[in-house]
């Protein structure tokens, strides 16, 4: 029998970042996000789905709960005493909280990707990447920590301090609880998520998808990242991308606020995320807008990208 106490479902997102010996003040930090993430659940289930009158940098319009859930987080990290920068993917700048970077980190995060989704009652979630100091614009394979909330038909985090990928449930309490440990991705799969448009695939692109096609791969796309990457995680095995279009050359996802940390984690299940060309987690972002084309997930699909796209563009 399992000591009293010590089952996995007994054990609590903070109680388990102390055993696991984690920086004192990152522990503060992910379990501010956690509490932020229990204000998202109920905005999503209860708030107005209707449009700001705004829009974020790309020109995108915001909608409301956009801007509700950037509010939340945007709060709780000015208020934890841990943070040195902030940077939305809803705010046109980086947001500076304190002049001392010593002890504390920098956070970038989109706090609702694929909100446009929630008006048809699919799955959505907020993105986050940490760096120590106060430096937001590096490579991302010097995050500290990255982590995902999935709000769907169970809300969980997914989360990575650099000693693997693991899975936190809410229970009816509101407390996220460990569910899973050492999540892993195996080297290929059988199941591919496409975005962009099909007719601007490039030739390499093109002729990746009939090589999944003839092999077999199901199509499992849900217009979400959040969810689509999920879905990789937890089955262990499958590939997403949203590569490089004919009159698109960088994609469509931003490197600071979702490959980073998506790539950061499936690297820490053991897959892979490149760019097509080169990893994703070497990219040095110009500026918080910078994006980039992507395939990740299991290793040998990713490869199989890279030799299409290097041999046909």
């Amino acid at each position: 029998m399992a000591e009293p106490g010590k089952t996995p479902f007994q054990v609590d997102l903070r109680r388990y970042l102390r055993e696991q010996d984690e920086d004192r003040n990152l522990t503060r930090l992910i379990c501010e996000i956690a509490e932020a993430s229990k204000y998202i659940v109920n905005s999503i289930r209860t708030g107005d789905l209707g449009v700001a009158g705004t829009s974020n940098l790309y020109g995108e319009q915001q909608l409301a709960l956009d801007v509700l859930s950037d509010r939340i987080l945007r709060k709780r990290l000015a208020h934890s005493g841990v943070v040195a920068n902030i940077a939305s993917e809803e705010s046109p700048e980086i947001l500076p909280i304190s002049p001392d970077c010593e002890g504390k980190f920098s956070v970038a995060y989109d706090p609702l990707d694929g909100s446009s989704l929630v008006d048809v009652n699919l799955a959505v979630g907020t993105i986050v990447s940490i760096y120590e100091g106060c430096d937001l614009l590096q490579p991302g394979r010097n995050q500290v920590a990255a982590l995902y909330i999935l709000y769907g038909p169970r809300t969980t985090m997914v989360l990575s301090t650099g000693n693997g990928v693991h899975e936190f449930a809410m229970n009816q309490l509101m407390e996220y609880t460990l569910t899973r440990e050492n999540i892993t991705v195996e080297s290929s799969g059988s199941i591919y998520s496409p975005g962009g448009q099909r007719n601007k695939y490039t030739s390499g692109v093109e002729k990746f998808v009939g090589q999944l096609e003839e092999n077999g791969s199901k199509l499992r796309y849900s217009g979400g990242f959040v969810p689509d990457i999920n879905q990789i995680l937890m089955k262990g095995k499958g590939i997403f991308f949203y590569p490089h279009l004919q009159g698109a050359p960088d994609g469509k996802l931003r490197v600071l606020f979702e490959l980073n940390p998506m790539a950061y984690l499936i690297e820490q299940a053991g897959g892979a995320a490149s760019t097509g060309r080169e990893r994703i987690l070497d990219l040095t972002p110009e500026g918080i807008e910078a994006r980039a084309p992507v395939f990740i997930g299991s290793k040998e699909l990713v490869a199989k990208a890279e030799e299409y796209v290097a041999a046909h563009g």
